[in-house]
């Protein structure tokens, strides 16, 4: 997206065209390809959700030709992790791609090593250890832990006169590969009954695919990985090597 005399204008490509996406499947076939695909467009030209559909599709609100509902439809599939992953910006990674994605963000730390280092701060941890198993646990397969955003928010201490910095914190976590997003759903009052917009569903990418698999990568140097991220990238879209750097 571009800012024209202070208007927002999307980038994209006519629904004529060849290379137009105009479904959720045609989307997940791209990701699962390339292996990682920001949502909006960057310095990598072509690089992006937006680069590959019609603009006029966005936002209309019909799950079949709108990328923004595609989000949910695609993270829903766990073919996919979405969330904040490029700039603080929101994006894809497919499941083949993500071990060497978390190696390389995490700098080969599980959270709690991470933070013991102080490499991640109190903020980071409060959120985390919603999700985290605590010392001495181990990882259950059965385990499924998510929980809304509104609920992390209050769980985790957030919001008036608590921490500050919510989004920022979760924002963090989710570029170091600890948290992603895996719905988007309505909250439920106190009934259990759907209200309002669509807010996300977060959840740690070991809940999706499990502790052994996200870590696999984890025996390989994290700048090994990085490499191997962009050489992937390089393969699909024309581009200088320390661009796709700056946006991976």
């Amino acid at each position: 997206m571009e800012v024209i005399d202070g208007q927002w204008f999307m980038e994209g490509v006519d629904s004529t065209d060849p290379s137009c996406i105009h479904t959720s499947d045609g989307l997940l076939e791209v990701i699962e390809k390339v292996g990682f695909l920001p949502l909006f467009s960057n310095d990598v030209p072509g690089f992006s959700v937006e680069n590959m559909t019609d603009p006029s599709c966005w936002w209309c609100g019909d799950p079949e030709t709108d990328p923004w509902e595609w989000r949910s439809i695609l993270a829903r599939t766990g073919k996919v992790a979405y969330g904040k992953f490029f700039n603080n910006k929101a994006g894809y990674v497919s499941k083949k791609w993500f071990p060497d994605f978390a190696n390389y963000r995490r700098d080969g730390y599980d959270f709690d090593s991470r933070y013991e280092d102080g490499k991640a701060g109190r903020r980071e941890k409060l959120i985390m250890d919603l999700f985290w198993p605590k010392e001495g646990e181990l990882w259950d397969a059965t385990d499924d832990v998510s929980l809304y955003s509104n609920e992390v928010k209050e769980k985790a201490g957030f919001g008036k006169g608590g921490e500050k910095g919510f989004e920022g914190t979760c924002a963090k976590l989710q570029m170091s590969a600890y948290l992603t997003v895996k719905d988007f759903r309505p909250r439920l009052n106190k009934k259990g009954e759907p209200f309002g917009w669509s807010v996300a569903i977060y959840t740690l990418p070991e809940y999706l695919w499990g502790y052994k698999f996200v870590t696999k990568s984890y025996k390989d140097l994290p700048e090994d990985s990085r490499k191997k991220i962009v050489r992937q990238i390089m393969k699909h879209f024309d581009s200088d090597e320390k661009v796709i750097r700056k946006v991976i």
